[in-house]
C-alpha cells in the first residue's frame, strides 16, 4: 500500500521560514512528479510546485522565488523550502506523487499539514 506522510507545518512569523518535507512508502518501483498544493480556507486547492524526475521544476506565481521545491529520488521525499513567508500563504499543504509499482500506478495525496503564518 503506497502512503505520503507530509511534516514540518506549524507556526511561523511573516517573513519566516518553514521547511515541509513529504515521504513516499510502499511497493515503489518510480515516482515521476511530484508536487505541493495548498487549500486555504473557503478556496479551492490550488498548485504550488511541481517537480519532474529529472529536476525541472514549476511553480505558481505566487511564490516565485520564496518557494524551492526539491526531492531525494532515493528516498522517495519531496521537499519544500519556504523562505519569506506571507500570512497569504496560510493553507494546509499536501504532496502529490504519480507513482507506478507493484500492482499501483496513478497519483496519491498525502494527508496535508497546516502552514499558518502570521502578521
Amino acid at each position: 500500500q503506497v502512503q505520503l506522510v507530509e511534516s514540518g507545518g506549524g507556526l511561523v512569523q511573516a517573513g519566516g521560514s518553514l521547511r515541509l518535507s513529504c515521504a513516499a512508502s510502499g511497493p515503489i518501483f518510480r515516482i515521476n512528479g511530484m508536487g505541493w498544493y495548498r487549500q486555504a480556507p473557503g478556496k479551492q486547492r490550488e498548485l504550488v510546485a511541481l517537480i519532474y524526475s529529472g529536476g525541472i521544476a514549476n511553480y505558481a506565481d505566487s511564490v516565485k522565488g520564496r518557494f524551492t521545491i526539491s526531492r531525494d529520488n532515493a528516498k522517495n521525499t519531496v521537499y519544500l523550502q519556504m523562505n519569506s513567508l506571507k500570512p497569504e500563504d496560510t493553507a494546509v499543504y499536501y504532496c502529490k506523487a504519480a507513482i507506478v509499482g507493484a500492482g499501483v500506478r496513478g497519483d496519491y495525496w498525502g494527508q496535508g499539514t497546516q502552514v499558518t503564518v502570521s502578521s
